[in-house]
């Protein structure tokens, strides 16, 4: 379903014409997520995020004089959904650059669709390193999950002590798969043992037969990175099973409704993530202060990410001075050093972040900050004068 956020009442809609250099009145920013299904928190969180850094810009003066028109998709978190509304955005509504998306399985088949039509694609939360992979026309502004797997590996090995892990991985989850193969590659590494690996589908409603097994063991700690709606199950098994080793998984932990299965199942669980609200930054509390504001919520990271990358966007925009799809993909890759809620931003060669994880402890139905972990150095070579903002 289309859905028009912000509208421009009076102005001609002219999304990618434009005479010469320049800026038409209204300029059409597709998104796409999913707003219904499994994963629609992910959805409502982002657009929360895209929708105030939106607002703000235009009650700014959008971009150069230019008002900025929100034209969103619900993919209903389906990747050939995903596939067909990002189509319909940049051939029927013709908008100049797509936001999206969460899941990284949707964001690998859109991409695909924006790299071949040449219109810019940043995505605030993809993770699996396939996405930027599909062309020079795609960005995101979140580490990827090479990263976020090394970082819960070093965190299991170096801040808890723990040595043997167990993994269970949705086997039909992009992200979930990245996120396996990276984290078993760093632990094994640094002197862990993956003694055990169970596999399971998005959906399923019994796991008992995979953390049976885990419990039969004898393991320090289960990763497990998944989304939340599964997880959630998995862990409220896991206790009930007996199991009451620690769990570590993911950003796509980051929700809402994973505390539907009960707060005290997730006490003493570990998750990578991109900022925390803890940060006293006044850059990360003015945001918090002004989404407290807008939807009496507090933002998670999803929000967080999608503010920064719709503000990325723009600025982009607004340096391209221009709707032409290369001169704005130019100046997306020129981004350096872009003071973000979650972190300072710059954009290596491949188009994506280089930025801390920080790994929050959920405890009492809420996350607490506990440390930060910084890429390491071969990591960081890859753009210079990168300062990462490590929320504390």
């Amino acid at each position: 379903m289309l859905v028009v956020l912000v509208s421009v009442a009076g102005c001609e809609r002219k999304g990618r014409a434009a005479v010469g250099d320049g800026l038409p009145p209204v300029l059409k920013i597709g998104v796409y997520m999913p707003m219904t299904g499994d994963t629609a928190t992910f959805g409502t969180s982002s657009m929360g995020g895209i929708r105030l850094a939106t607002e703000q810009r235009n009650a700014a003066g959008g971009i150069r004089g230019s008002r900025i028109e929100l034209i969103l998709e619900d993919d209903r978190g389906q990747p050939e959904e995903a596939k067909t509304v990002v189509t319909r955005l940049v051939t029927r509504e013709k908008v100049i650059a797509v936001l999206g998306e969460v899941g990284s399985a949707r964001s690998i088949v859109a991409a695909s669709v924006c790299q071949q039509k040449r219109v810019p694609m940043l995505t605030p939360s993809s993770t699996n390193e396939k996405v930027t992979r599909k062309g020079d026309f795609i960005f995101r502004v979140c580490f990827i999950d090479p990263f976020q797997g090394e970082a819960a590996a070093k965190f299991a090995v170096q801040d808890l002590k723990l040595r043997r892990a167990a993994i269970i991985t949705d086997v039909k989850n992009d992200y979930s798969v990245g996120l396996t193969k990276s984290f078993r590659e760093s632990f094994t590494r640094l002197g862990g043992t993956v003694v055990i690996e169970k596999n399971y589908q998005a959906g399923d409603a019994s796991f008992n037969a995979q953390l049976t097994g885990i419990r039969e063991a004898g393991v320090d700690f289960i990763y497990a990175p998944g989304y939340y709606g599964d997880v959630g199950q998995i862990i409220k098994q896991a206790r009930e099973l007996g199991i009451r080793v620690p769990f570590i998984g993911g950003d796509g932990w980051d929700s809402p409704d994973l505390w539907r299965g009960g707060k005290e199942a997730l006490d003493g669980c570990f998750i990578t993530n991109h900022y925390s609200v803890d940060n006293p930054d006044p850059r990360v509390q003015a945001f918090i202060a002004a989404y407290r504001q807008r939807y009496g919520d507090t933002p998670d990271a999803l929000a967080a990410l999608a503010y920064d990358g719709a503000q990325v966007l723009y600025a982009a925009i607004e340096r391209a001075n221009s709707t032409d799809g290369e001169k704005i993909r130019d100046a997306l890759a020129a981004t350096r050093d872009f003071p973000g809620v979650t972190g300072t931003i710059s954009l290596d060669a491949n188009r994506n972040a280089v930025k801390p994880a920080v790994i929050l402890e959920l405890r009492d139905g809420s996350y607490h900050y506990r440390t930060t972990i910084h890429p390491s150095s071969d990591q960081e070579t890859e753009v210079p004068n990168v300062h990462g903002q490590a929320p504390r």
